[in-house]
């Protein structure tokens, strides 16, 4: 059974790999764009200051924990799940199930390091995957018609976006009517295990997102016990007048 966790005012489905990943396959039967959305701490902080931004991943239809500190940000303990998240157990199960149905898929990107990396990792581990092609996405960018010709020439049964925020929502969101795929993955940077070799400025990044994501959780912890207390006083106040 799926449940929901809300973390920083966005509704993540809080569910096993197994679980995500049967939802995923029920919407390959589907003929309409069905959009799966991996959210990253990176993700949920450009989302707490842009309602639109919020929106559009909530527009998505299975929107899942990218990483495990979000699970605990939630004060979800279950070590099963944290593990899954922490590994990529569903990216891994998802890229397998491509594997095995010999799905043609359509990969967005924003380097060209990206598209060798992936391409190659894909290529080496996953050879039943058709990737029948690859385009470039960078942020700002306004050519739409372009990219989404490209995509639906592409006849892909999947498009794979390893975007940043806000671009990679923001484009599904706009255009997602105009796009002939069954599932668009939104996987972010969480495609790693692409890339054979990470930089430690990427590391450091790491690091600094993680802080500042547990500081703004603390904030909003202490905020919301701040108006439970003004509500139980409002509340109190009110029960005063009323007994007057």
């Amino acid at each position: 059974m799926r449940e929901k966790i809300n973390v920083l005012d966005v509704n993540i489905e809080y569910c096993s790999a197994k679980q995500a990943l049967k939802a995923a396959v029920e919407y390959m039967d589907t003929p309409a764009t069905s959009v799966i959305d991996l959210v990253t701490i990176e993700a949920l902080m450009y989302a707490r200051d842009d309602q639109g931004y919020r929106e559009a991943i909530e527009q998505s239809d299975l929107v899942l924990p990218g990483q495990k500190d979000i699970l605990e940000a939630a004060g979800i303990t279950d070590s099963r799940s944290i593990r899954e998240t922490a590994s990529q157990t569903f990216l891994r199960l998802w890229l397998k199930y491509l594997h095995r149905n010999h799905c043609r898929v359509y990969l967005l990107v924003e380097t060209d390091e990206e598209v060798d990396a992936l391409t190659g990792c894909l290529t080496e581990e996953y050879r039943g995957i058709a990737i029948v092609g690859a385009a470039k996405v960078a942020p700002g960018t306004e050519a739409d018609d372009m990219l989404v010709n490209a995509i639906n020439g592409g006849e892909a049964d999947c498009v794979i976006a390893i975007l940043t925020p806000p671009v990679q929502e923001q484009f599904i969101a706009r255009n997602r009517s105009q796009i002939n795929t069954r599932v668009w993955l939104g996987a972010g940077k969480l495609m790693e295990f692409a890339y054979r070799q990470k930089s430690g400025k990427g590391k450091v990044m790491t690091f600094l997102d993680r802080m500042l994501f547990r500081r703004e959780i603390r904030k909003n912890k202490k905020r919301i016990l701040r108006c439970k207390i003004c509500g139980l006083g409002l509340k109190r106040d009110l029960y005063t007048m009323y007994r007057r």
